[in-house]
């Protein structure tokens, strides 16, 4: 099959993208991956370190939010297949609004998270195409879709 491209939604705090990136290139997967920026100083910081200071929080995140969204929206839209990664320590918010995105799209979408978040995740879940626990699922998923 041809080259694909993945985008690697949500959690920022682990390894999960890593792995994923490993396994298929010991696959020798044609993918390309794309993902956010998860410098989370730089990507909170990005609109004041660009249009200056602001008084309150608020507008210093909606500077912010507003930059990176153009980033993420744009990758998104050019990805075949979207993984949106819930990790068990933070509630994330933007792989939320991420998942919903890419429902709203059309775009396949693999959801990866622990057990645990079955509950809260459910209907996140019930839009997705495929529900993995670790990345090396992810990883035999890709395999499967491109190489079957």
């Amino acid at each position: 099959m041809s080259f694909w491209t993945v985008y690697l939604s949500g959690e920022i705090h682990t390894d999960w993208r890593e792995r994923i990136v490993k396994g298929c290139i010991d696959k020798e997967l044609d993918i390309e991956f794309s993902g956010p920026v998860t410098d989370h100083e730089a990507s909170d910081k990005v609109g004041v370190s660009i249009l200056g200071a602001e008084e309150k929080r608020f507008w210093e995140d909606r500077l912010g939010a507003g930059i990176n969204g153009i980033r993420t929206r744009k990758l998104i839209d050019e990805a075949d297949l979207v993984v949106v990664r819930f990790g068990p320590k933070y509630k994330q918010w933007n792989a939320a609004f991420d998942a919903g995105y890419t429902a709203a799209l059309g775009t396949p979408m693999i959801i990866l998270h622990d057990e645990e978040h079955d509950h809260p995740l459910k209907e996140v879940d019930a839009a997705a195409d495929a529900v993995a626990r670790t990345p090396e699922q992810v990883v035999e998923m890709l395999a499967y879709i491109l190489n079957a």
